[in-house]
């Protein structure tokens, strides 16, 4: 099913389609189309070490797919989160809002702090960096922790350490290495009543809007209305093999060095 086929509504083929992909419905009765809105809750910019997406692309590039709330979650950094929140203020575009994330290197693996005022060291043990976050009032998200050949992922022992802090978990990554593990995300999420969401996990700007949540047309300014929202949502997306990605991510690199010799000549 095409990101552009989906409806407010499911039928019962798309629904089961969408399970099938690690994400769930969220029942019958929904507002038609017109009235919901995209939700992307993890995403790098070129502020991240390993993705060259320009800050100033990612506003066009969302209202194209059709992204109203993009979460930017860099790899240990807030700065490009927060230049693309200011432009997007100081260009006064209504149709996006973008909420300051950091995808953070714990001790025993990553974790997503959302809604950040100030940048989180690297390295702390995760029991520290979550009380970092809620510290400033953020939410914890847990990004694509259940799939064991993400290198970075958050280790199950950690989690179950910290689960009673847990905001969110990620029930549909992109970017995993098979949907399997969005379906075992799923499942702990329904275990232990925990809110769904979904994340292009995007490392190149064409990436973005790969996946969401569609949730119920409303402004999120704060950690209140996300977590409202995400309570009437459907986590969705389209998965691509790692090894894909890889080879598409490493490709985008290369052409963009190689562009200004072009230009030279």
């Amino acid at each position: 099913m095409s990101r552009d086929n989906l409806q407010g509504n499911a039928s019962r083929e798309e629904a089961a389609q969408i399970k099938n992909r690690g994400a769930v419905v969220a029942g019958q009765g929904e507002p038609p189309a017109a009235f919901m809105m995209k939700v992307d809750l993890h995403c790098h910019s070129e502020a991240s070490h390993d993705c060259i997406t320009p800050i100033t692309a990612i506003p066009q590039q969302c209202q194209t797919e059709g992204i109203w709330v993009q979460a930017i979650t860099d790899h240990d950094q807030i700065w490009g989160a927060q230049q693309l929140q200011a432009l997007v203020q100081n260009e006064a575009l209504p149709y996006l809002t973008v909420i300051v994330g950091e995808e953070i290197s714990t001790a025993e693996g990553e974790i997503i702090g959302l809604f950040l005022q100030q940048k989180i060291e690297p390295g702390l043990t995760p029991e520290e960096t979550v009380r970092q976050i809620k510290a400033q009032n953020g939410l914890v998200l847990l990004p694509h922790g259940f799939d064991p050949l993400k290198r970075h992922r958050l280790q199950p022992a950690a989690r179950e350490r910290i689960k009673e802090a847990i905001d969110i978990i990620e029930t549909f990554n992109a970017r995993i290495s098979r949907p399997h593990w969005n379906r075992v995300a799923v499942t702990w999420c329904e275990e232990h009543d925990t809110l769904m969401s979904a994340g292009s996990d995007a490392h190149r700007l064409v990436d973005i809007g790969a996946a969401w949540v569609e949730v119920p047309r409303q402004p999120i300014t704060g950690p209140a209305d996300l977590l409202r929202a995400l309570e009437g949502g459907v986590p969705v997306g389209n998965w691509t093999h790692p090894v894909q990605a890889f080879f598409l991510k490493t490709w985008e690199r290369w052409r963009r060095r190689l562009a200004p010799r072009h230009q030279e000549r």
